[in-house]
C-alpha cells in the first residue's frame, strides 16, 4: 500500500513538473523571423530578376502579373510572428510601397511599354528586397541572439523568472560574442561608413550581457530589471544601424 502511494505521489509530482515547465515554453513559430507569404514570393522574384529581366524577356515579365496579383493578396493578409511585433510599423510602411510598385508593374505591362516594364520590374525587385530587410537581420548572428532574447524578454522576464534567465546566460553571452566577430569585409558592403558604429554597439551589447549575468546572481530585483532592459535596448539600437 505504501509503495503504491509513493508511486502515485511521484506521478503527480511529475505531472506538476511538466505543467510548470510547459508554462515557460514558447511556440517555435513565435521566434521565427520568416514570413511564409514573403518567402513564397521568391519563387516569382528569382526567375523574374535573374532570367527574364536581364534577357529583357518582356512576354515572360508580363506573364508574371497573375502570379504577382495572387501573391500580393496573401502578402496583404500576412501576420507577423511574435518576435517581429516591433517590426509591425516598418512592415506596414514597406508593404504600402510594395503595393504601389506592384500596381505600377501591372500598368506598365498593360500598356505594353518595354522600357516601363523593365523599370517597373527593377523597382518591384527593390521593394521586395526592402520587405526582406524589415524582417531579416543582415547579420544572421543577430537573428540567433534575438530569438533567445525574445524568449527572455517576453516570457521569462514577464513572469519574473530570473532563475530561468540566469540559466541561459552563458548561451546568450556566446551569441552576443559571435555578433562582435562578424567579418568586417562583409559588413562594410552594407553599412559602409556606419561599420564602426556597428562594432561599437555590438561591443556594448556583449558587455551588457555579461553584466546581466553578474546582476542576476544578486538579489536586487530593480537592478535585474534594469540590466535586462539595457540588453533589450542595446539590441534595438544595433538593429537601427541597418535602417
Amino acid at each position: 500500500m505504501k509503495k503504491l502511494l509513493l508511486i502515485s505521489c511521484l506521478f503527480v509530482l511529475m505531472l506538476c513538473g511538466n505543467s510548470a515547465f510547459s508554462q515557460t515554453q514558447i511556440n517555435p513559430s513565435d521566434v521565427s523571423t520568416s514570413v511564409p507569404e514573403l518567402a513564397n514570393f521568391h519563387s516569382i522574384i528569382a526567375p523574374m530578376w535573374h532570367k527574364a529581366y536581364p534577357a529583357k524577356d518582356i512576354n515572360t515579365l508580363k506573364g508574371y502579373v497573375p502570379q504577382i496579383k495572387a501573391n500580393m493578396v496573401k502578402m496583404n493578409n500576412a501576420k507577423l510572428a511574435g518576435i517581429l511585433r516591433e517590426k509591425e510599423a516598418a512592415w506596414k510602411n514597406e508593404l504600402a510601397k510594395f503595393n504601389v510598385t506592384a500596381e505600377n508593374y501591372y500598368k506598365a505591362c498593360e500598356a505594353n511599354d518595354e522600357a516601363a516594364i523593365l523599370l517597373a520590374a527593377e523597382k518591384f525587385h527593390s521593394a521586395y528586397e526592402a520587405m526582406n530587410r524589415v524582417v531579416k537581420p543582415f547579420v544572421k548572428e543577430m537573428d540567433v541572439f534575438h530569438q533567445t532574447l525574445y524568449v527572455i524578454y517576453h516570457k521569462s522576464y514577464t513572469e519574473k523568472n530570473y532563475t530561468e534567465i540566469a540559466n541561459g546566460m552563458d548561451n546568450l553571452i556566446a551569441q552576443a560574442d559571435a555578433i562582435t566577430k562578424y567579418p568586417q569585409d562583409k559588413l562594410v558592403k552594407r553599412l559602409k561608413d556606419n561599420t564602426p558604429k556597428f562594432y561599437t554597439i555590438a561591443g556594448e551589447l556583449h558587455a551588457s550581457t555579461v553584466t546581466l549575468k553578474e546582476v542576476l546572481n544578486g538579489t536586487d530585483v530593480k537592478k535585474k530589471d534594469a540590466a535586462i532592459e539595457k540588453v533589450h535596448t542595446l539590441y534595438q539600437k544595433l538593429e537601427s544601424v541597418f535602417e
